[in-house]
């Protein structure tokens, strides 16, 4: 067995529930290199924004830089995501290969050898804006043949609560597929997921202290509420893949891990 392996407990709660929360895995001392990183990689962004591609969608800014989109928050110079991010910090970089967060996506995959598929950085600060109720599945299935083999964690660099915005997720929306998106008309409506499919009711606040990772299948139906706090509130969306397969944006095969 790996060293950071899920249980057998972890794993049957993780495929029943499509979720799993391991709190404070990373020292006080890594979350405050993880946030430096985060800030250091939030400025290589903007720097790359003043050269790359922006165009509008449901009035919302993206710019594209090579294979890094970065998204702004809407009428402000405030980054909201950058994804691939990686690449833009050696500290986020070694994150990815981060043995405490391979070995239970090993664990998942059911193989050892793995793949990075994506990962993005959210920097919701205050005020920032939350994500309406989607999957990631259908964000990739034009891009995948084996969604279902697509597990994310998120990485919480802040404290994640109610008040600033932390993730939900449907607990045992996973179990349905593919779901179909909305039809309200707007550029992006088939991506967030039909409020037809799901009961609010059944949402999970992701509560985490700093420096936990919350595991999450790909067809789970998540999203999150603004910030409303006077802190940020900053986490890494990592995606990870069986090995030999590309990643989403560069198209090139990002090995992570042969044991």
């Amino acid at each position: 067995m790996l060293e950071f392996s899920f249980s057998q407990q972890e794993l049957d709660a993780y495929w029943e529930d499509g979720y799993l929360i391991r709190q404070s895995v990373f020292s006080k001392d890594e979350v405050e290199t993880l946030v430096t990183a985060a800030e250091q990689a939030e400025n290589h962004a903007l720097a790359l924004s003043k050269l790359g591609k922006t165009y509008i969608l449901d009035g919302k800014r993206f710019v594209d830089s090579g294979h890094v989109t970065i998204q702004y928050e809407a009428d402000s110079d405030k980054i909201k995501v950058i994804e691939p991010v990686h690449g833009l910090n050696p500290v986020l970089a070694d994150l990815v290969k981060d043995s405490r967060i391979v070995h239970p996506m090993a664990c998942i995959l059911k193989t050892k050898n793995i793949a990075l598929w994506t990962d993005k950085l959210n920097l919701k600060g205050p005020n920032g804006s939350g994500f309406g109720w989607h999957q990631d599945s259908p964000y990739w299935i034009h891009d995948s043949n084996h969604v279902d083999l697509l597990p994310n964690v998120l990485v919480t660099f802040d404290k994640a609560n109610i008040e600033n915005g932390c993730l939900r997720v449907i607990k045992g929306s996973h179990n349905k597929g593919c779901l179909p998106g909305k039809e309200d008309g707007t550029q992006l409506a088939g991506f967030y997921t039909n409020e037809n499919c799901f009961s609010e009711s059944n949402s999970v606040n992701m509560l985490a202290p700093a420096g936990s990772l919350i595991f999450f299948n790909p067809h789970a139906i998540h999203g999150s509420l603004p910030n409303h706090s006077k802190a940020d509130r900053r986490a890494m969306v990592i995606t990870y893949q069986p090995g030999g397969f590309p990643s989403l944006k560069s198209k090139e095969i990002y090995p992570v891990s042969y044991f």
